[in-house]
């Protein structure tokens, strides 16, 4: 069976197909925290603020999505981590995840934090397999009973 293998590029969060991506992610998290805040990012300002925003693709198709926000000088922060339903267990959440930590090492951030839920069990377990660490939740996240955060020390490139 030949290994199946995403595609990054770094894209334009308005456009279609990462915000039909995003979408789906606003309705996933729905789901799972009926009238909960959901925290996105603003993509018209997001490229402009220092934003990363990846899409994954399979051949011609969007499958998977996640972000980079910069923090300050030294951290950035995953957002908008997303895998179609469809195409989960596959490995595609942590090859984007390494492809955003690859990213933030090259652009010398030596820390990368995170945000995910506690009704997102699967999301804590990838995160915890490749060395992220609990942290208190920080920002808008700190008030949000659900929130669950991580950091990750980054090597240096």
């Amino acid at each position: 069976m030949k290994a199946e293998v995403l595609v990054f590029a770094d894209v334009d969060p308005a456009l279609p197909e990462a915000a039909e991506l995003m979408s789906a992610l606003d309705n996933d998290l729905g789901a799972r925290y009926p009238g909960a805040v959901i925290h996105g990012i603003n993509a018209a300002s997001f490229r402009t603020a220092g934003g990363v925003f990846l899409l994954g693709r399979l051949g011609d198709r969007a499958v998977a999505c996640g972000a980079l926000r910069p923090i300050n000088t030294d951290a950035v922060e995953v957002k908008r981590m997303y895998v179609r339903g469809t195409h989960r267990g596959r490995g595609f959440g942590r090859a984007m995840l390494a492809a955003l930590e690859e990213i933030a090492a090259e652009r010398g951030y030596r820390v990368i934090r995170l945000e995910t839920g506690d009704g997102q069990p699967e999301a804590i377990a990838l995160y915890e397999s490749v060395g992220y660490q609990p942290i208190r939740c920080y920002g808008d996240y700190a008030q949000d009973p659900h929130s669950r955060c991580f950091e990750k020390r980054l090597a240096s490139v």
